[in-house]
């Protein structure tokens, strides 16, 4: 095949699928505006995203506050220096990046797919067919409950992931580095302001929605009976990740903007 043909052929695709994803998602958002949001489903959704995912995040971010902690107190190498400068290190890196980017990632790995399968083996079965027959709108019943549940629930999966986080580092600090507990939490606490907390509560919102929209996304349009289920399932991880990773820089740049770093 002509190589221009095909880079054309992907951009066609890509351009087809994103104005897909989009009128998919204002759909959702239609409904959301008007509150029109089935409270028994959500907080059935809210339990399963939420309070479920809670082991994964704690293991998650306790070992990643901790090997921060080690990391950052090698690299930093004077000791004064590291004694002054880690809290804050460890804190700045849990609140603004690890702690909403991997607490994310590994919720998409877990609630993404579980969402896609579930749709999608609903869809394959008809069974949102038949909610179409009996007057429900599969989006509405559907789509809304678990997209507002992932994008609520992810805010409060962070502030524990950072919590967490920041403890693991202090436990790291105080327990193998040696380090004063309190010279730990005095850096930790001055170097943290409020852009810093807000700017990881956004993060979370957005990457929450972003896998509740995949998930559901990709679920909702499977096609190809067991076979294309799996695919969904794969197909909104992977989408998942990579929109994360890429509105991560953008939400970035845009609060370094407004804050006149650059």
């Amino acid at each position: 095949m002509n190589p221009i043909a095909a880079l054309g052929a992907a951009v066609l695709g890509f351009t087809h699928e994103t104005g897909r994803i989009s009128v998919f998602f204002f759909q959702a958002l239609a409904f959301i505006l008007r509150l029109s949001i089935p409270l028994k489903q959500f907080f059935k959704q809210a339990e399963k995203i939420g309070f479920n995912s809670l082991p994964i995040v704690i293991l998650t971010a306790f070992f990643t506050g901790g090997v921060l902690t080690l990391q950052s107190y090698n690299g930093i190498g004077s000791s004064m220096l590291a004694n002054s400068q880690l809290g804050r290190v460890v804190t700045l890196s849990m609140l603004r990046e690890l702690g909403p980017v991997l607490a994310s990632l590994m919720v998409a790995g877990r609630v993404g797919a579980a969402i896609a399968a579930e749709l999608g083996t609903m869809r394959v079965t008809e069974q949102i067919d038949a909610l179409i027959t009996l007057a429900t709108n599969p989006i509405r019943y559907l789509v809304v409950p678990r997209i507002v549940a992932c994008a609520l629930m992810m805010p409060l999966l962070v502030t524990l992931a950072n919590v967490v986080g920041i403890g693991g580092g202090y436990l790291v600090a105080t327990h193998i580095i040696g380090m004063n507990g309190t010279l730990f939490l005095e850096s930790a606490f001055n170097g943290v302001g409020e852009p810093d907390i807000v700017l990881g509560l956004v993060k979370a919102f957005v990457f929450g929605t972003i896998i509740g929209l995949m998930g559901t996304y990709q679920g909702f349009h499977t096609r190809g009976g067991a076979e294309g289920v799996g695919r969904a399932t794969t197909v909104a991880v992977v989408f998942a990740s990579v929109a994360i990773l890429v509105s991560d820089y953008f939400i970035t740049a845009l609060f370094i903007s407004a804050e006149g770093s650059f």
